[in-house]
């Protein structure tokens, strides 16, 4: 008998798999087979085959998952670096786009009632928890529409456990709105959000932007609507 099939039976009754048999001696794991498929194995072999193999394979597909992550957001960062580029300039045309944009997704549209009947009177209401989004809603109102910083109204909704101060003076420094422009703050969460998301998930709470302004209402209303004309 070849050296090194003896090698190789020798292996295979102490429990080696192929790829290790293979790796021991060099012989292709096609040929290992055409050996080493009528050998009997005790049952104790076998499942100490089957363990290491186990082993072996979950340790491969961790350090595969590990690596697609690693290239996932690789290619994620180099997608955002990409998109960013993308974006050379800030019109006054993509304020005004940008903005409306806003104010349709997550502004307060909803015509005012009273007994019944509609309300003439209609305020420019935006709430979100995102500084950014404030930042450029703020930015739409006064640069697009000249709203004087003092007819801007800004009132943050707390979570029980959060501290009013503090809340304060991150949304001064996120607006570089002044202390007169905050109104009373609103301890709760909204109904629509009630147990549908942890308490920890708004860690500076949300800010209401709003202008008591009719006509101003009326304006963005119809921007949402030049909008719709292009679609």
């Amino acid at each position: 008998m070849r050296k090194d099939k003896e090698s190789a039976i020798k292996l295979r009754l102490l429990g080696k798999s192929y790829r290790e048999i293979n790796e021991s001696i060099g012989v292709p794991k096609s040929t290992l087979s055409d050996w080493l498929s009528k050998i009997i194995l005790s049952k104790n072999t076998l499942e100490k085959i089957n363990k290491r193999t186990q082993k072996k394979s979950l340790k491969a597909l961790i350090k595969r998952n590990k690596y697609q992550t690693i290239q996932a957001q690789k290619r994620a960062l180099e997608l955002k670096k990409e998109g960013a580029s993308e974006i050379t300039n800030f019109s006054k045309k993509d304020l005004l786009i940008a903005g409306t944009a806003l104010y349709w997704a997550e502004g307060y549209k909803r015509q005012k009632t009273r007994n019944g009947r509609p309300l003439t009177s209609h305020p420019v209401s935006l709430t979100n928890s995102d500084p950014i989004l404030i930042k450029v809603f703020l930015k739409f109102l006064i640069e697009i529409y000249n709203i004087p910083k003092k007819d801007i109204k800004l009132s943050i909704r707390i979570f029980e456990h959060q501290n009013e101060e503090e809340l304060i003076k991150f949304w001064q420094n996120i607006t570089n709105f002044p202390r007169e422009n905050f109104k009373k703050s609103y301890y709760g969460i909204s109904k629509s959000s009630l147990n549908k998301r942890p308490f920890n998930r708004l860690p500076y709470g949300t800010l209401e932007v709003r202008v008591n302004n009719t006509k101003l209402y009326h304006k963005i209303m119809g921007h949402i609507e030049g909008i719709k004309n292009f679609l």
